[in-house]
């Protein structure tokens, strides 16, 4: 794990895949037959985009799109499927029909935001992460707002950042990815006492890594502190002996 950079993740949407559509008795009326045919070629779209056969998803979701023009995630997934394709002009365009179709759907505004991020397109991403964060429904904003903070780290504009990583940890106090942000933030910052402060917090609450327990010794090395960063070094050689990270500390001894 590298401590010194941290790359935006693109946020996937959620595929959730029932199988094969149910048969009825009786004449369905047409509306829902183009409904229930919209959403198989979705779900077998979906699972083409997932399985890396992105020709042969384009077409099962332009048809899904065909059947039902307001299928967002259909939209969204597309313009994922573009990307994917290298056409960033046909991207665009699926992920101004997604908010288009849902403009209240904020997983849908999430992953606008993200291609835009991907874009330098920076005020546009925030527009979008500030709507989808600011949803009521959205109860995972946690993450929206620390991909926002990445994304402005990209621009790079570290106080807007900042604001971004904190508003995360106000959702939940104990969210990682927010917390480990932080406090990479304030080491680049050379503010290495609230780059423990933030890595405590991060170590207290979630999963310890070799790349964590490195950076931990880092942080104590610019402190002066020399047995603090010892501890975390022979914690790192204990827990994690054949890691990169552990080879890393003994060359730097």
């Amino acid at each position: 794990m590298r401590m010194s950079e941290k790359v935006l993740s693109v946020a996937m949407l959620s595929l959730v895949f029932t199988g094969c559509i149910s048969t009825t008795t009786g004449t369905a009326a047409p509306e829902a037959d183009n409904n229930n045919a919209a959403e198989y070629n979705y779900q077998l779209g979906a699972r083409y985009y997932q399985n890396g056969k992105y020709d042969l998803a384009r077409d099962r979701l332009t048809r899904a799109i065909e059947l039902d023009p307001k299928m967002a995630i259909a939209h969204s997934t597309l313009a994922l499927t573009y990307e994917k394709l290298g056409n960033l002009r046909l991207a665009t365009e699926s992920y101004e029909r997604a908010v288009r179709a849902e403009p209240r759907n904020f997983e849908v505004m999430n992953n606008y935001a993200v291609f835009l991020c991907s874009q330098k397109d920076f005020d546009g991403a925030r527009k979008y992460f500030d709507r989808a964060a600011s949803h009521p429904e959205n109860d995972d904003a946690e993450h929206t707002l620390t991909n926002a903070g990445l994304c402005m780290m990209q621009k790079p504009d570290a106080e807007a950042a900042e604001k971004f990583y904190r508003a995360a940890l106000e959702r939940k106090a104990t969210f990682g990815e927010a917390l480990l942000q932080l406090s990479l933030l304030k080491y680049q910052q050379r503010d290495y006492l609230n780059s423990r402060a933030f890595l405590q917090r991060y170590m207290n609450s979630n999963k310890t890594t070799a790349g964590v327990l490195y950076f931990a010794s880092e942080i104590e090395n610019k402190l002066g502190n020399q047995r603090g960063r010892e501890e975390f070094v022979n914690r790192l050689l204990r827990e994690f002996p054949e890691s990169p990270e552990a080879r890393k500390a003994l060359s730097d001894s």
